[in-house]
Protein backbone atom coordinates (compact mmCIF):
# COMPACT_ATOMS: atom_id res chain seq x y z
CA UNK A 1 0.00 0.00 0.00
CA UNK A 2 1.36 3.36 -0.95
CA UNK A 3 2.32 5.98 1.60
CA UNK A 4 -0.69 8.18 0.78
CA UNK A 5 -3.08 5.27 1.10
CA UNK A 6 -1.59 4.38 4.49
CA UNK A 7 -2.12 7.97 5.74
CA UNK A 8 -5.23 8.94 7.69
CA UNK A 9 -7.60 11.12 5.51
CA UNK A 10 -7.68 13.74 8.29
CA UNK A 11 -3.88 13.87 8.24
CA UNK A 12 -3.91 14.50 4.47
CA UNK A 13 -6.41 17.31 4.88
CA UNK A 14 -4.37 18.92 7.65
CA UNK A 15 -1.19 18.75 5.57
CA UNK A 16 -2.91 20.32 2.56
CA UNK A 17 -4.26 23.16 4.70
CA UNK A 18 -0.78 23.75 6.14
CA UNK A 19 0.82 23.75 2.67
CA UNK A 20 -1.82 26.24 1.46
CA UNK A 21 -1.15 28.50 4.45
CA UNK A 22 2.61 28.48 3.81
CA UNK A 23 2.09 29.24 0.11
CA UNK A 24 -0.27 32.13 0.89
CA UNK A 25 2.11 33.58 3.48
CA UNK A 26 5.01 33.36 1.04
CA UNK A 27 3.00 35.15 -1.65
CA UNK A 28 2.03 37.93 0.76
CA UNK A 29 5.62 38.43 1.87
CA UNK A 30 6.73 38.56 -1.74
CA UNK A 31 4.02 41.02 -2.70
CA UNK A 32 4.71 43.47 0.11
CA UNK A 33 8.50 43.32 -0.04
CA UNK A 34 10.61 46.16 -1.42
CA UNK A 35 9.28 47.85 -4.58
CA UNK A 36 11.75 46.01 -6.77
CA UNK A 37 10.26 42.67 -5.68
CA UNK A 38 6.56 43.52 -5.84
CA UNK A 39 4.09 41.99 -8.21
CA UNK A 40 2.83 44.28 -10.98
CA UNK A 41 0.71 46.96 -9.35
CA UNK A 42 -3.04 47.03 -9.71
CA UNK A 43 -4.13 50.40 -11.16
CA UNK A 44 -4.63 52.82 -8.28
CA UNK A 45 -8.02 53.95 -9.53
CA UNK A 46 -9.61 50.56 -8.73
CA UNK A 47 -11.73 50.49 -5.54
CA UNK A 48 -9.96 50.37 -2.19
CA UNK A 49 -11.29 49.40 1.20
CA UNK A 50 -12.96 52.28 3.01
CA UNK A 51 -11.03 53.09 6.18
CA UNK A 52 -10.88 56.19 8.38
CA UNK A 53 -7.19 56.68 8.96
CA UNK A 54 -6.22 60.36 9.20
CA UNK A 55 -7.95 62.97 11.32
CA UNK A 56 -7.77 66.66 10.35
CA UNK A 57 -5.45 67.21 13.33
CA UNK A 58 -3.12 64.38 12.29
CA UNK A 59 -2.90 65.98 8.85
CA UNK A 60 -2.58 69.55 10.09
CA UNK A 61 0.19 68.88 12.62
CA UNK A 62 2.74 67.66 10.07
CA UNK A 63 5.71 69.45 8.52
CA UNK A 64 7.14 70.41 5.14
CA UNK A 65 9.99 68.18 3.98
CA UNK A 66 12.39 68.91 1.15
CA UNK A 67 11.58 66.59 -1.74
CA UNK A 68 13.18 67.77 -5.00
CA UNK A 69 12.12 66.24 -8.31
CA UNK A 70 14.82 63.84 -9.52
CA UNK A 71 17.04 65.39 -12.16
CA UNK A 72 15.68 68.92 -11.69
CA UNK A 73 17.62 70.06 -8.63
CA UNK A 74 19.97 72.28 -10.65
CA UNK A 75 17.59 73.20 -13.47
CA UNK A 76 16.25 76.69 -14.13
CA UNK A 77 12.99 78.02 -15.51
CA UNK A 78 13.34 79.22 -19.11
CA UNK A 79 9.68 79.53 -20.19
CA UNK A 80 6.48 79.99 -18.15
CA UNK A 81 5.23 76.48 -18.96
CA UNK A 82 8.40 74.97 -17.47
CA UNK A 83 6.62 75.47 -14.16
CA UNK A 84 4.52 72.40 -14.99
CA UNK A 85 7.64 70.25 -15.18
CA UNK A 86 8.97 71.57 -11.88
CA UNK A 87 5.57 70.97 -10.26
CA UNK A 88 5.28 67.40 -11.53
CA UNK A 89 2.16 68.25 -13.53
CA UNK A 90 1.27 67.18 -17.08
CA UNK A 91 -0.86 70.25 -17.74
CA UNK A 92 -3.92 72.14 -16.54
CA UNK A 93 -7.42 72.05 -18.01
CA UNK A 94 -8.41 75.55 -16.86
CA UNK A 95 -6.90 78.40 -18.87
CA UNK A 96 -7.79 81.60 -17.01
CA UNK A 97 -4.59 83.45 -15.98
CA UNK A 98 -2.69 80.23 -16.58
CA UNK A 99 0.85 81.43 -15.91
CA UNK A 100 -0.24 83.59 -12.97
CA UNK A 101 -1.73 80.54 -11.24
CA UNK A 102 1.52 78.63 -11.86
CA UNK A 103 3.56 81.49 -10.39
CA UNK A 104 5.54 81.85 -13.62
CA UNK A 105 4.11 85.04 -15.13
CA UNK A 106 7.01 87.29 -14.05
CA UNK A 107 10.48 86.38 -15.36
CA UNK A 108 12.16 88.35 -12.58
CA UNK A 109 10.75 85.78 -10.12
CA UNK A 110 11.71 82.64 -12.02
CA UNK A 111 14.70 82.19 -9.75
CA UNK A 112 12.47 80.73 -7.04
CA UNK A 113 12.11 77.60 -9.16
CA UNK A 114 12.72 74.73 -8.59
CA UNK A 115 12.92 75.37 -4.81
CA UNK A 116 9.31 76.55 -4.43
CA UNK A 117 7.97 73.30 -5.93
CA UNK A 118 10.43 71.03 -4.10
CA UNK A 119 8.59 70.66 -0.80
CA UNK A 120 6.10 68.00 0.23
CA UNK A 121 3.71 68.07 3.17
CA UNK A 122 4.36 65.19 5.56
CA UNK A 123 1.50 64.60 8.03
CA UNK A 124 2.10 63.06 11.45
CA UNK A 125 2.71 59.35 11.90
CA UNK A 126 -0.92 58.92 12.96
CA UNK A 127 -2.02 59.82 9.41
CA UNK A 128 -2.31 57.03 6.86
CA UNK A 129 -3.98 58.70 3.89
CA UNK A 130 -3.58 57.08 0.48
CA UNK A 131 -1.27 58.88 -1.96
CA UNK A 132 -2.65 61.73 -4.03
CA UNK A 133 -3.72 60.30 -7.39
CA UNK A 134 -5.53 62.30 -10.07
CA UNK A 135 -6.92 59.20 -11.79
CA UNK A 136 -8.35 57.83 -8.54
CA UNK A 137 -9.82 61.24 -7.68
CA UNK A 138 -11.45 61.44 -11.10
CA UNK A 139 -12.98 58.01 -10.64
CA UNK A 140 -14.41 59.01 -7.24
CA UNK A 141 -15.82 62.26 -8.63
CA UNK A 142 -17.56 60.40 -11.45
CA UNK A 143 -18.92 57.49 -9.45
CA UNK A 144 -19.55 59.05 -6.04
CA UNK A 145 -20.41 62.63 -6.96
CA UNK A 146 -18.66 65.88 -7.75
CA UNK A 147 -17.45 68.85 -5.75
CA UNK A 148 -19.17 72.24 -5.70
CA UNK A 149 -16.55 74.80 -4.63
CA UNK A 150 -17.92 78.08 -3.30
CA UNK A 151 -15.62 80.83 -2.12
CA UNK A 152 -13.58 83.85 -3.07
CA UNK A 153 -10.51 84.12 -5.29
CA UNK A 154 -8.52 81.80 -3.00
CA UNK A 155 -11.04 79.08 -3.79
CA UNK A 156 -10.55 79.93 -7.45
CA UNK A 157 -6.85 79.17 -6.88
CA UNK A 158 -7.97 75.81 -5.51
CA UNK A 159 -10.15 75.16 -8.57
CA UNK A 160 -7.28 75.86 -10.97
CA UNK A 161 -5.01 73.51 -9.05
CA UNK A 162 -7.67 70.79 -9.28
CA UNK A 163 -7.79 71.26 -13.04
CA UNK A 164 -4.08 70.38 -13.06
CA UNK A 165 -4.31 67.45 -10.64
CA UNK A 166 -7.08 65.84 -12.69
CA UNK A 167 -5.46 66.55 -16.06
CA UNK A 168 -5.65 64.98 -18.68
CA UNK A 169 -8.87 63.34 -17.51
CA UNK A 170 -10.90 66.56 -17.42
CA UNK A 171 -11.72 69.50 -19.65
CA UNK A 172 -12.63 72.98 -18.40
CA UNK A 173 -15.27 75.57 -19.24
CA UNK A 174 -15.53 78.39 -20.06
CA UNK A 175 -12.64 78.79 -22.48
CA UNK A 176 -10.99 82.09 -21.56
CA UNK A 177 -8.49 81.83 -24.39
CA UNK A 178 -11.33 82.11 -26.89
CA UNK A 179 -13.37 84.50 -24.75
CA UNK A 180 -11.16 86.49 -22.36
CA UNK A 181 -14.02 88.70 -21.12
CA UNK A 182 -14.36 87.42 -17.61
CA UNK A 183 -17.24 87.92 -15.21
CA UNK A 184 -16.52 86.84 -11.66
CA UNK A 185 -20.08 85.56 -11.32
CA UNK A 186 -19.59 82.97 -14.04
CA UNK A 187 -19.34 79.34 -12.97
CA UNK A 188 -16.16 77.50 -13.94
CA UNK A 189 -16.48 73.76 -14.51
CA UNK A 190 -14.43 70.61 -14.95
CA UNK A 191 -16.00 67.81 -16.99
CA UNK A 192 -14.78 64.30 -17.71
CA UNK A 193 -12.72 64.46 -20.89
CA UNK A 194 -14.29 62.26 -23.61
CA UNK A 195 -10.83 60.92 -24.49
CA UNK A 196 -9.78 60.05 -20.93
CA UNK A 197 -8.26 56.56 -20.76
CA UNK A 198 -10.21 56.01 -17.53
CA UNK A 199 -13.59 55.81 -19.26
CA UNK A 200 -13.59 52.01 -19.83
CA UNK A 201 -12.89 51.53 -16.11
CA UNK A 202 -15.65 53.80 -14.78
CA UNK A 203 -19.10 52.87 -13.48
CA UNK A 204 -21.31 55.78 -14.48
CA UNK A 205 -24.24 56.73 -12.22
CA UNK A 206 -27.68 56.77 -13.77
CA UNK A 207 -28.20 59.99 -15.73
CA UNK A 208 -24.52 60.89 -15.84
CA UNK A 209 -23.45 62.71 -19.01
CA UNK A 210 -19.81 63.03 -20.05
CA UNK A 211 -20.78 66.17 -21.94
CA UNK A 212 -22.99 67.87 -19.35
CA UNK A 213 -22.31 66.53 -15.82
CA UNK A 214 -19.57 68.55 -14.07
CA UNK A 215 -17.11 66.83 -11.77
CA UNK A 216 -16.05 70.10 -10.14
CA UNK A 217 -17.65 73.54 -10.26
CA UNK A 218 -16.33 76.79 -8.81
CA UNK A 219 -18.61 79.73 -8.13
CA UNK A 220 -17.58 83.01 -6.55
CA UNK A 221 -19.08 83.34 -3.07
CA UNK A 222 -17.51 85.81 -0.66
CA UNK A 223 -19.87 85.85 2.32
CA UNK A 224 -22.02 82.63 2.15
CA UNK A 225 -25.11 84.86 2.15
CA UNK A 226 -26.20 87.58 -0.23
CA UNK A 227 -25.73 91.12 1.00
CA UNK A 228 -29.48 91.60 1.25
CA UNK A 229 -29.87 88.51 3.41
CA UNK A 230 -27.15 89.79 5.73
CA UNK A 231 -28.82 93.20 5.89
CA UNK A 232 -32.09 91.52 6.85
CA UNK A 233 -30.39 89.32 9.45
CA UNK A 234 -28.57 92.27 10.98
CA UNK A 235 -31.77 94.29 11.22
CA UNK A 236 -33.54 91.30 12.79
CA UNK A 237 -30.86 90.70 15.42
CA UNK A 238 -29.88 94.33 16.10
CA UNK A 239 -33.00 96.50 15.71
CA UNK A 240 -31.65 98.99 18.25
CA UNK A 241 -28.91 100.02 15.81
CA UNK A 242 -31.53 101.14 13.29
CA UNK A 243 -33.65 102.82 15.94
CA UNK A 244 -30.67 104.95 16.96
CA UNK A 245 -29.58 105.66 13.39
CA UNK A 246 -32.25 105.21 10.69
CA UNK A 247 -29.56 105.93 8.05
CA UNK A 248 -27.31 103.09 9.21
CA UNK A 249 -25.71 101.20 6.30
CA UNK A 250 -24.17 97.80 6.95
CA UNK A 251 -22.18 97.67 3.69
CA UNK A 252 -19.92 100.04 1.79
CA UNK A 253 -19.78 100.22 -2.00
CA UNK A 254 -16.87 97.75 -2.12
CA UNK A 255 -17.46 95.09 -4.77
CA UNK A 256 -18.40 91.61 -3.63
CA UNK A 257 -19.92 88.50 -5.18
CA UNK A 258 -22.15 86.42 -2.98
CA UNK A 259 -25.26 84.53 -4.11
CA UNK A 260 -27.87 83.24 -1.69
CA UNK A 261 -28.02 79.71 -0.21
CA UNK A 262 -31.44 79.56 -1.85
CA UNK A 263 -29.54 79.60 -5.13
CA UNK A 264 -26.64 77.24 -4.49
CA UNK A 265 -28.13 74.60 -2.15
CA UNK A 266 -30.59 73.34 -4.80
CA UNK A 267 -27.60 72.77 -7.10
CA UNK A 268 -26.20 70.29 -4.58
CA UNK A 269 -29.42 68.29 -4.61
CA UNK A 270 -30.32 68.52 -8.29
CA UNK A 271 -31.00 65.44 -10.40
CA UNK A 272 -27.95 63.53 -11.71
CA UNK A 273 -29.07 64.27 -15.25
CA UNK A 274 -28.25 67.93 -14.54
CA UNK A 275 -25.45 67.83 -11.98
CA UNK A 276 -24.17 65.18 -9.63
CA UNK A 277 -22.57 67.00 -6.72
CA UNK A 278 -22.32 65.24 -3.37
CA UNK A 279 -19.84 67.54 -1.64
CA UNK A 280 -20.20 71.28 -1.09
CA UNK A 281 -16.86 72.88 -0.16
CA UNK A 282 -16.95 76.42 1.21
CA UNK A 283 -14.49 78.82 2.82
CA UNK A 284 -15.10 82.35 4.02
CA UNK A 285 -13.58 85.12 6.15
CA UNK A 286 -11.37 87.11 3.79
CA UNK A 287 -14.09 89.60 2.85
CA UNK A 288 -15.47 89.98 6.36
CA UNK A 289 -13.64 93.28 6.86
CA UNK A 290 -14.63 96.62 8.34
CA UNK A 291 -14.07 98.20 4.93
CA UNK A 292 -16.82 96.09 3.33
CA UNK A 293 -18.95 96.02 6.51
CA UNK A 294 -18.58 99.74 7.01
CA UNK A 295 -21.34 99.81 9.63
CA UNK A 296 -18.85 98.28 12.05
CA UNK A 297 -15.98 100.58 11.10
CA UNK A 298 -14.90 102.86 13.94
CA UNK A 299 -11.98 105.14 13.09
CA UNK A 300 -11.70 106.23 16.73
CA UNK A 301 -10.37 102.77 17.59
CA UNK A 302 -6.76 101.75 17.04
CA UNK A 303 -5.48 99.23 14.55
CA UNK A 304 -4.91 96.88 17.50
CA UNK A 305 -8.68 96.88 17.89
CA UNK A 306 -9.17 96.41 14.17
CA UNK A 307 -11.19 99.61 13.87
CA UNK A 308 -14.24 97.80 15.22
CA UNK A 309 -13.58 94.28 13.98
CA UNK A 310 -14.62 92.67 17.27
CA UNK A 311 -18.19 93.76 16.69
CA UNK A 312 -17.99 92.29 13.20
CA UNK A 313 -16.66 89.03 14.64
CA UNK A 314 -19.75 88.83 16.83
CA UNK A 315 -22.01 89.32 13.82
CA UNK A 316 -20.00 86.72 11.89
CA UNK A 317 -20.77 84.19 14.61
CA UNK A 318 -24.47 85.05 14.48
CA UNK A 319 -24.51 84.75 10.69
CA UNK A 320 -22.65 81.43 10.65
CA UNK A 321 -25.01 79.95 13.24
CA UNK A 322 -27.97 80.96 11.09
CA UNK A 323 -26.26 79.64 7.95
CA UNK A 324 -25.41 76.28 9.52
CA UNK A 325 -28.97 75.89 10.81
CA UNK A 326 -30.49 76.65 7.42
CA UNK A 327 -28.07 74.37 5.57
CA UNK A 328 -28.69 71.46 7.95
CA UNK A 329 -32.44 71.95 7.70
CA UNK A 330 -32.14 71.84 3.92
CA UNK A 331 -30.20 68.59 4.17
CA UNK A 332 -32.77 67.09 6.53
CA UNK A 333 -35.66 67.87 4.18
CA UNK A 334 -33.94 67.00 0.87
CA UNK A 335 -31.73 64.12 1.92
CA UNK A 336 -32.79 61.43 -0.56
CA UNK A 337 -30.87 58.19 -0.93
CA UNK A 338 -27.37 59.51 -1.68
CA UNK A 339 -24.99 60.73 1.01
CA UNK A 340 -24.02 64.38 0.74
CA UNK A 341 -21.92 66.61 2.94
CA UNK A 342 -20.65 70.15 3.41
CA UNK A 343 -16.96 70.78 4.00
CA UNK A 344 -15.93 74.11 5.51
CA UNK A 345 -12.24 74.65 4.91
CA UNK A 346 -10.50 76.94 7.37
CA UNK A 347 -9.62 80.26 5.74
CA UNK A 348 -6.05 81.39 5.20
CA UNK A 349 -4.55 84.86 5.81
CA UNK A 350 -1.69 86.16 3.73
CA UNK A 351 1.94 86.63 4.74
CA UNK A 352 3.74 89.93 5.19
CA UNK A 353 6.63 90.50 2.77
CA UNK A 354 6.04 87.03 1.35
CA UNK A 355 8.35 87.39 -1.64
CA UNK A 356 11.33 87.85 0.65
CA UNK A 357 10.91 84.27 1.85
CA UNK A 358 12.49 81.42 -0.13
CA UNK A 359 11.49 78.35 1.87
CA UNK A 360 8.83 77.10 4.29
CA UNK A 361 8.78 77.92 7.98
CA UNK A 362 9.02 75.22 10.61
CA UNK A 363 6.88 77.23 13.03
CA UNK A 364 4.30 79.94 12.38
CA UNK A 365 5.47 83.52 12.84
CA UNK A 366 3.18 86.27 14.07
CA UNK A 367 2.34 89.39 12.07
CA UNK A 368 4.28 92.61 12.56
CA UNK A 369 1.38 94.67 11.22
CA UNK A 370 -2.37 94.31 11.12
CA UNK A 371 -3.12 94.48 7.40
CA UNK A 372 -6.69 93.95 6.22
CA UNK A 373 -8.26 91.39 8.58
CA UNK A 374 -5.37 88.91 8.37
CA UNK A 375 -4.47 89.09 12.05
CA UNK A 376 -8.02 88.05 13.01
CA UNK A 377 -8.50 85.22 10.50
CA UNK A 378 -7.66 82.78 13.28
CA UNK A 379 -10.62 84.20 15.22
CA UNK A 380 -12.96 83.76 12.27
CA UNK A 381 -11.81 80.16 11.91
CA UNK A 382 -12.20 79.46 15.63
CA UNK A 383 -15.70 80.94 15.62
CA UNK A 384 -16.83 78.86 12.66
CA UNK A 385 -15.21 75.74 14.11
CA UNK A 386 -16.99 76.28 17.43
CA UNK A 387 -20.35 76.75 15.71
CA UNK A 388 -19.97 73.54 13.71
CA UNK A 389 -18.77 71.50 16.70
CA UNK A 390 -22.41 71.26 17.77
CA UNK A 391 -24.09 67.88 17.12
CA UNK A 392 -26.93 69.87 15.54
CA UNK A 393 -24.95 69.96 12.30
CA UNK A 394 -23.99 66.33 11.48
CA UNK A 395 -23.66 66.96 7.74
CA UNK A 396 -21.40 70.04 7.99
CA UNK A 397 -17.73 69.42 8.73
CA UNK A 398 -15.13 72.03 9.63
CA UNK A 399 -11.62 71.10 8.47
CA UNK A 400 -8.87 72.91 10.35
CA UNK A 401 -6.20 72.18 7.75
CA UNK A 402 -4.74 75.68 7.48
CA UNK A 403 -1.36 75.06 9.09
CA UNK A 404 0.42 73.73 5.97
CA UNK A 405 -0.44 76.93 4.12
CA UNK A 406 0.43 79.15 7.09
CA UNK A 407 3.98 77.75 6.96
CA UNK A 408 4.47 78.61 3.27
CA UNK A 409 5.18 82.35 2.90
CA UNK A 410 7.18 81.40 -0.21
CA UNK A 411 4.21 79.84 -2.04
CA UNK A 412 2.25 82.94 -3.02
CA UNK A 413 1.40 84.21 -6.48
CA UNK A 414 3.75 86.78 -7.98
CA UNK A 415 1.52 89.84 -7.61
CA UNK A 416 0.48 89.76 -3.96
CA UNK A 417 0.93 87.96 -0.66
CA UNK A 418 -2.54 86.43 -0.34
CA UNK A 419 -3.17 84.28 -3.41
CA UNK A 420 -1.44 80.91 -3.67
CA UNK A 421 0.34 79.41 -6.65
CA UNK A 422 -0.41 75.99 -8.10
CA UNK A 423 2.32 73.38 -7.78
CA UNK A 424 3.88 74.41 -4.46
CA UNK A 425 1.90 71.76 -2.59
CA UNK A 426 -0.45 73.99 -0.59
CA UNK A 427 -3.52 73.84 -2.83
CA UNK A 428 -2.74 70.27 -3.78
CA UNK A 429 -2.70 69.43 -0.08
CA UNK A 430 -6.21 70.81 0.32
CA UNK A 431 -7.44 68.57 -2.48
CA UNK A 432 -5.56 65.59 -1.08
CA UNK A 433 -7.01 65.85 2.40
CA UNK A 434 -10.55 66.78 1.39
CA UNK A 435 -10.56 63.82 -1.02
CA UNK A 436 -9.37 61.58 1.81
CA UNK A 437 -11.90 62.99 4.25
CA UNK A 438 -15.00 62.58 2.08
CA UNK A 439 -14.04 59.13 0.78
CA UNK A 440 -12.47 57.63 3.93
CA UNK A 441 -13.24 59.54 7.12
CA UNK A 442 -16.94 60.29 6.63
CA UNK A 443 -17.90 56.82 5.32
CA UNK A 444 -16.00 55.30 8.25
CA UNK A 445 -18.23 57.06 10.77
CA UNK A 446 -21.47 55.75 12.21
CA UNK A 447 -23.99 58.54 12.31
Amino acid sequence: MSFLRRMNPRSITSRLIFIGFVATLTLLLYTFASPSLRLPAVPSFFPQRTRASCSPKAWNDGQWVYSPKPGLENSTLSTPRDALLFSGLEGCAADREYNWHLGSDKPDMWDRFPAVTSWKWQPTEECNARPLDGAAMTKDLVENGGWLLLGDSITENHFFSLSCLLYPHVRATPNYTENPYFDRAWAQNLYLHPESPLIPHLSFPEGFSIEDTPLVTFRRLDLLYSQQELRDLHRELHPDVYEKDPEFQLFSEEATWSPSPKEYLPELFSEPAKTHYTTLIVSTAGHWTTTLFRGYRDESLSDDEGYGIFGLLNFFEEAMERWATEVQQYFDTHRGGERRQVIVRAYLPGHEDCHNHKQPWTEYKEFDWKWYNWFWIRDYNSIFEKVLSSPKYPDIHFLRIDRPASLRPDAHATGDCLHIMTGAGVLEGWSHYIWHYVTREIPGRIR
